[in-house]
């Protein structure tokens, strides 16, 4: 017997499956240095910036006869200058039939996504902010040896008593942990192989990110050129912020691109292999001087290309800022990275980070909470658009980032 054609009702329904959100790392904002979180809020402070101090920098003299130095105050800059949002809005029979029961979920997933905003910013400053670095940006960095002689290279320069933090490609943490393993350290090894993270090691904590900045350098970088100097905009070698440089190809308007990492080399004919002095102190060390380009730079026709550069050299002695013993003239040479993954080492808790409380939004429902899972302060706005059958969520964040070059070194990952 055949089967009558029945008219039944189709129902639907839509489980929560509980399905953990697919995250990023968020080391960043987590060790991030919050000192000036609500800077709005200090007695005296108006605007979107505030000036914290750096340490003065001074010069001693032989004998006991004196002669005073100036002293000059040192300030670095936070400036609240981004700003991110993400909206969703439903009418009245979605809010009730569809979304009620959902929306600690739907908000969850709004603030994931602001806050990898808001992580994936403060990472670039590993590729804006430091002149130093670290790798070649084409040899893998896969090592605790490579570690031990990245730390030597940035405490040789002079650093912070308090702790450094190092901010790893999460991609290289796996083969960096192998290689401890291979080494007859038993209690070491069995904490490394349980978690297969780096941890603290040397005094120091170590991190991986997956939102680390990628630096597109220039053709100089890419193509493996060598710079030759040609002048300086300072002959005296007091303060020289821009050199002038022969060997690029002609014309090439992508020569140099801002935040290339340049390395003045060893052995050229007739000059003297640079090092850097220590910040404080002013005495020789072994780490190679290392200057980063400010701005992008096209070449001529004749392949020359003058590069802005940070940090000033200066070779004048008894000047406070010395940082090279020997003056930039003609005939010394530099090479830049290639393209390259920016991990950093900070120390001395260099790395600020603010995001103020923003202003209730009357007269719509406003709260202003932190999120524990991501570390992001942000703000949620409820409210109905009258007679249009629209409910409506803003959650929003600004924020600001910033870290004085002298406590960091960029981690040349290659891509």
């Amino acid at each position: 017997m055949a089967v009558p054609s029945n008219i039944l009702q189709q129902v639907q329904t839509y489980q929560m499956s509980q399905l953990a959100f697919l995250g990023n790392f968020g080391c960043f904002i987590h060790t991030s240095n919050k000192k000036f979180q609500n800077f709005e809020n200090m007695v005296g402070n108006l605007g979107d910036t505030v000036n914290f101090e750096l340490p003065p920098r001074f010069v001693s003299q032989e004998g006991l006869v004196v002669n005073y130095q100036p002293t000059q105050q040192r300030l670095q800059s936070l400036t609240v200058n981004q700003a991110y949002n993400t909206s969703y809005a439903y009418t009245a029979q979605q809010m009730i039939f569809n979304v009620e029961d959902y929306m600690l979920r739907v908000g969850k997933g709004a603030v994931m996504e602001l806050a990898t905003q808001v992580e994936s910013d403060v990472a670039k400053l590993a590729e804006t902010q430091p002149y130093r670095f670290f790798g070649d940006g084409v040899t893998q960095i896969n090592s605790f040896g490579q570690l031990a002689n990245m730390l030597a290279q940035y405490r040789t320069y002079g650093f912070a008593k308090d702790g450094i933090k190092v901010y790893l490609s999460d991609i290289a943490v796996p083969q960096i942990v192998n290689s401890g393993l291979n080494q007859f350290v038993l209690d070491r090894n069995e904490e490394m192989a349980n978690s297969w993270m780096v941890g603290d090691w040397m005094g120091v904590s170590y991190y991986q990110s997956n939102l680390l900045p990628v630096h597109l350098a220039g053709s100089v970088g890419n193509l493996g050129q060598v710079l030759t100097v040609v002048s300086t905009n300072d002959p005296t070698g007091n303060n020289i912020t821009q050199i002038t440089f022969s060997g690029a190809s002609a014309s090439d308007l992508n020569a140099i691109k801002a935040f290339d990492s340049l390395e003045f080399q060893d052995g050229v004919v007739g000059q003297p292999n640079l090092r850097y002095l220590t910040f404080v102190g002013h005495k020789p060390t072994a780490l190679k001087v290392q200057i980063q380009a400010t701005a992008d730079a096209a070449s001529d026709g004749a392949g020359n290309v003058t590069i802005d550069i940070n940090p000033p050299l200066c070779a004048t002695l008894g000047n406070a800022n010395q940082n090279i013993q020997f003056n930039i003239v003609a005939g010394m040479q530099v090479k830049a990275l290639p393209d390259h993954r920016c991990g950093m080492v900070v120390g001395g808790d260099a790395m600020y980070l603010a995001m103020p409380r923003l202003p209730d939004q009357s007269p719509f429902y406003t709260g202003n909470e932190m999120d524990t899972d991501t570390g992001v302060s942000l703000r949620l706005t409820y409210g109905a658009v009258l007679g249009q059958n629209q409910l409506c969520y803003v959650n929003d964040v600004i924020w600001g980032k910033t870290a004085p070059g002298e406590y960091l070194m960029k981690i040349a990952f290659p891509l």
